[in-house]
């Protein structure tokens, strides 16, 4: 099954990708390029440690079971643009709501792909993705819905609102200083997609702040997601 929205020639793909894309993917590259992977690579000395090599491998399985298990989520949020937009109308507003999509979904692909290639490295096998995802839960607490353009939007406001948390609260778990860093930088990037979906919300005349929290938490969750 091919989840992916944007197609080799759509004219999304010609317009070029964006000034935030550009910085997020620069910045997930830098994981893979800057790791190098050089920051998983035994020195002369941490080769003669015993200890050393102990405390890499665990730090490797704790690192490879984290990446894995936002691995997951990252299918999940590909698998879902792709599933909520044959919902999408042909109208100025669905065709809004499917140009923030596409964005969204490369950056998630881009994501993706860098967690794979980690994973990889780190000497553990990547999670496959499902041929589907269960979002009952998100519909069932109103956090959007796909009967509509502006509730596929409020789902994934609210889908890309749980990644900047998850991320957020995972990272702190990584053990290799590197992964941090570049976790940080997902966070942030989904904090940005949350951000653009608010904006597009605004652009409809709908009296709602860009940023809504000094702080994006569990806490203060209520205060980014817009219910149905």
């Amino acid at each position: 099954m091919n989840h992916d929205l944007m197609p080799a020639n759509s004219d999304h793909s010609a317009a070029g990708v964006s000034r935030r894309r550009v910085m997020v993917g620069g910045a997930i590259a830098g994981l893979a390029g800057s790791l190098g992977f050089s920051a998983l690579t035994k020195s002369p000395a941490q080769a003669q440690s015993r200890s050393g090599s102990i405390f890499r491998s665990r730090a490797a399985a704790n690192d490879i079971g984290i990446l894995n298990g936002a691995l997951y989520y990252e299918h999940q949020a590909i698998w879902a643009y792709s599933a909520a937009a044959g919902g999408l109308s042909d109208t100025d507003v669905g065709k809004a709501v499917l140009a923030i999509a596409l964005a969204n979904q490369a950056d998630h692909m881009t994501h993706r792909d860098t967690l794979s290639q980690v994973i990889t490295d780190l000497g553990g096998s990547p999670v496959m993705a499902m041929e589907s995802y269960d979002l009952s839960a998100y519909l069932e607490r109103g956090d959007g819905g796909l009967d509509s353009d502006v509730n596929i939007a409020k789902l994934a406001l609210a889908l890309e609102t749980d990644a900047a948390i998850a991320y957020g609260n995972e990272v702190a778990r990584l053990q290799t200083p590197e992964l941090i860093t570049a976790g940080a930088t997902i966070a942030a990037a989904e904090a940005s997609h949350a951000t653009t979906i608010r904006a597009a919300f605004i652009s409809l005349g709908i009296d709602i702040p860009y940023v809504p929290a000094a702080f994006v938490s569990a806490a203060t969750r209520d205060q980014w997601v817009l219910k149905v």
